[in-house]
This record gives C-alpha cells, sequence and structure tokens, in this order.
C-alpha cells in the first residue's frame, strides 16, 4: 500500500474528528459566514507528485478554497428554493459516503441497499398522503426527475402511435401542452430530443395567476382533435408558488387521452399541511410527479425523487434497461434501479430522507412548512409596511416576489439586489415577473426566524 495512504489508514480516527470538528464549527458560526462573496482562486493548481495526505490537504483547502464557500444552509440563504440541512440529515449523508452503496437491486447476493430506497420512497407516500400505486426512486434533483418522469412519458407517447421512441427513436411530433413550466422541464425536452421550443402554451387564469387556464386546456386539447399528448403542471410555480387545479385535470384525465405530468419540486411538500393540501387535492390521480428533497425536506444537496404510477412500470423499463440485462419474470419483483433510471452507479440518497423522516415525522415537517409560510407572510406584510417596495404576486406559500415600488426604480432592481446580496447578510435571486424586474425570496430553510427577516429589512433600508 502506499505509505501516506498507509499513514491515512492508521490516523482514519483523528482526520475524521478535525473534519467532524470543522463542520460543527462551520454550522454553528453560520449567521456570521457571508451569503455572498466574490473571493477567486487561480484553479491552475499543479498536482502533487507524492500527494500530502488527509490533514495537509485539509490544511490547503481551510487557507485556499473554504473562502469561496458561503452559508447556503444558513437562515438567510434566500435564493433558489434552497433548504438547510437538517442534524438527521447529514447523519444520514454521512453514513451513505461511509457505506459506499451503489444502490440498485432488491434481490441481490452483491447488495440489496435498494429495499432501504423502497422503503424511504413508502415513507414519503405516507407524509405526502399519496397512494402506494406509486413507484419511486431517487435522482440528484427535479431537473433529472422531471427528465426521468418526462422520458417515460415520450415512451408512452410513441405507444399511442404502436412506435417504440426508446429502441428507434422519435419519429412523430410529441404534443406537449403546459402554462409557466419551470425551466427544468423544457430543459428536459431538449434532452430528450423532443425540442426545448416543442411546447404549446396554454393561457394562465386571469387576476395575477400563473396557474393553467381549465376552459383553454380543454379547446386546445379539442384542437389535437384525439391525439394523444403530454401535460405538464405545476404544484407551485417557481416566481409565485401558483398550483394548477388538479381536480378540474383529474376530470380531463376521464375524458382525454394524456400523460400527466406534475413538477412539485417544492409546491408538493404543502400536503403535509392542513392549511394548505387542498392546493394538491387530485394530483393523485397523477402518471408522474416531480418532487425535490433538498428544498423543503431540508436534507443536502442532491436529493430528489421521482413517482411513477406502478402501472408504466413496462414503459419504464422499455425506456432505460441496459441493454445486457433483460428481465425475466415479473419486473417488480426482478427489480432493479439500474433498468429504471439514467444513472447506472447510484449512491445510497435515500439514507439523508430515511433518517430525516424517521428522526423528525410529519408533524416535524409540517412545523417547518407552516412556519416557512407564516414567515412569508411577515416578510411580505413588512415590505408593504415600509412603502419603498411593492409585491408583484399574492403570497400564496413560501414565495416573496417583490421590486423596488413606482416604475422610475424598474431599472434600480438589479442594482438593488446586487448591492444587497454584496452585504453578505442575505441572498436572494433576480426575476421577471409578468414583464416587470423583480427579486424573489424563497423561505424554506429550518433555521429561519423572524430576527433574520429584522436584519434584513434593516439592510434593505439602508440600501433603498
Amino acid at each position: 500500500m502506499n505509505t501516506i495512504l498507509q499513514h491515512d489508514l492508521n490516523d482514519l480516527e483523528n482526520i475524521l474528528e478535525k473534519a467532524k470538528q470543522q463542520g460543527i464549527d462551520f454550522l454553528n458560526n453560520l449567521e456570521n459566514i457571508p451569503t455572498s462573496n466574490t473571493n477567486k482562486i487561480d484553479p491552475k493548481r499543479d498536482l502533487n507528485e507524492l500527494g500530502l495526505g488527509s490533514e495537509k490537504a485539509l490544511k490547503e483547502f481551510n487557507e485556499r478554497l473554504a473562502p469561496l464557500l458561503v452559508s447556503s444552509p444558513g437562515p438567510r440563504y434566500w435564493g433558489f428554493v434552497t433548504g438547510g440541512s437538517t442534524p438527521a440529515s447529514i447523519v444520514g449523508d454521512w453514513l451513505a459516503t461511509v457505506y459506499d452503496q451503489n444502490t440498485q437491486s432488491i434481490t441481490s447476493q452483491g447488495g440489496n441497499s435498494a429495499l432501504i430506497e423502497f422503503e424511504t420512497i413508502n415513507l414519503l407516500l405516507q407524509l405526502l398522503e399519496l397512494p402506494d400505486s406509486f413507484l419511486g426512486g431517487f435522482v440528484t434533483g427535479a431537473t433529472m426527475s422531471n427528465f426521468t418522469s418526462l422520458a417515460v412519458a415520450r415512451q408512452w407517447f410513441g405507444k399511442q402511435l404502436g412506435k417504440d421512441f426508446a429502441k428507434n427513436g422519435i419519429s412523430e411530433a410529441i404534443n406537449i401542452l403546459t402554462a409557466t413550466p419551470h425551466s427544468s422541464s423544457i430543459k428536459s425536452l431538449s434532452m430528450l430530443g423532443i425540442g426545448s421550443q416543442n411546447y404549446t402554451v396554454v393561457k394562465t387564469v386571469e387576476g395575477n395567476r400563473e396557474a393553467i387556464d381549465i376552459a383553454d386546456l380543454e379547446s386546445k386539447i379539442k384542437e389535437l382533435n384525439g391525439k394523444p399528448f403530454i401535460l405538464i403542471s405545476s404544484a407551485g410555480t417557481v416566481n409565485t408558488a401558483d398550483f394548477d387545479d388538479f381536480e378540474a385535470i383529474s376530470n380531463l384525465k376521464e375524458k382525454y387521452n394524456f400523460w400527466w405530468h406534475i413538477d412539485g419540486a417544492f409546491g408538493g411538500f404543502a400536503a403535509v399541511s392542513e392549511k394548505y393540501k387542498h392546493f394538491v387535492k387530485g394530483w393523485e390521480n397523477a402518471d408522474s410527479i416531480t418532487i425535490d428533497c433538498h428544498k423543503w425536506l431540508n436534507v443536502p444537496y442532491e436529493s430528489a425523487f421521482y413517482l411513477i404510477k406502478k402501472e408504466h412500470i413496462n414503459l419504464q423499463i422499455e425506456t432505460f434497461q441496459n441493454s445486457n440485462a433483460p428481465y425475466l419474470g415479473n419486473p417488480l419483483e426482478n427489480f432493479n434501479y439500474l433498468n429504471v433510471l439514467p444513472e447506472n452507479s447510484r449512491r445510497l440518497r435515500a439514507l439523508p430522507v430515511w433518517f430525516s423522516l424517521v428522526a423528525y415525522g410529519k408533524e416535524g415537517f409540517c412545523d417547518i412548512i407552516e412556519k416557512s409560510t407564516s414567515l412569508a407572510l411577515h416578510f411580505g406584510n413588512a415590505l408593504i409596511e415600509d412603502g419603498n417596495f411593492e409585491l408583484l404576486a399574492p403570497i400564496r406559500l413560501n414565495n416573496v416576489c417583490f421590486t423596488l415600488k413606482g416604475e422610475r426604480n424598474q431599472d434600480k432592481a438589479g442594482d438593488f439586489l446586487t448591492k444587497l446580496n454584496d452585504t453578505g447578510k442575505v441572498f436572494m435571486t433576480p426575476t421577471v415577473y409578468q414583464n416587470k424586474k423583480g427579486i424573489r425570496a424563497s423561505f424554506v430553510n429550518w433555521r429561519t426566524t423572524e430576527e433574520d427577516i429584522k436584519i434584513v429589512l434593516e439592510k434593505m433600508k439602508q440600501l433603498i
């Protein structure tokens, strides 16, 4: 064995203890670590001939690389709908690394860690009050969850025309209907060969809404003259957390032939709260659903899962099956994630989620969700009371979409946000909503409190 590697093995406990203490110091100091910075490094570092060993590598990391990192798990990182990491999720993530499983099989002599994933999906179905008619799995994020779901939808569409798109390629134009899709869904259409511009835009409901206008949707369905189509709908749009009318879409599903996909990356967790579960009423009738765990479930990046109805398992296998791994018998009994997902190499992503669900239960996550929405309302009301800001849309859940008040200040909105983020006290993201330059604050982090909002508002008033 290499001598430095041997030394690290002999000193493993000490090395891990130092890494653990560094992690604790970082987490305990999150409120004082900037949410933004402009630090740079020269990334053209020469590779060591002999290697430094773990301790010296850690020292160099602290000196050169750590200053690049921001407090994205902290209570005032309000960009990108980013959650923090709860203690239980960190335990699960660390152990997923230590055990280092390639999570694929539920019946293999070489390891059945996929049973942990099955159990975690089952727990998530209970959390979201969805039926066990869905089969799920973990992927890196909403982009890959949307990709996975829409890939199976693509195969479904081909089968309606007697075609096998997975084997022979796309030979027919695929009909896509949607109103306010997330960019990750559009990116998925591009990666799937459908085309990032190959979709029909459905009108949105009047009255400052981003949700599908059901009357216009049915009108566009009728224009297809009975042709199959794929519907991409939203459980929480990215700007205003708006929801499509899933009950109405369920009724349309009884009349027309289509694949119904729901992007519920963060909004799907509304199902956990009695106050907000009405937003997702009827979503159990969808064919596929996307949900992120590294958002409102507050587990580390990368963590998302897809849910696809079990009745579509053969389409899923046709889409992703390895050519040298044919199924024998019932694919649900002889199950292997190798043949139902894009990745052939998969870490045990389910473990941080399993620890989180077992540690905090439904009540714990209900508390996080309801606290987040309460803080969003508190922040929105404070902006209105200040008089220098205006909301661009009603606060429906946890996203606050706002801008500087008055048309004359539209050109100042971008500079204002840049200066605000530069303070390192908060991070929010720019957006454009109904042709207005805006700012978006997303409340999902379990650590955020009213005191954080107070700190941010003081900074905003200083910069206005």
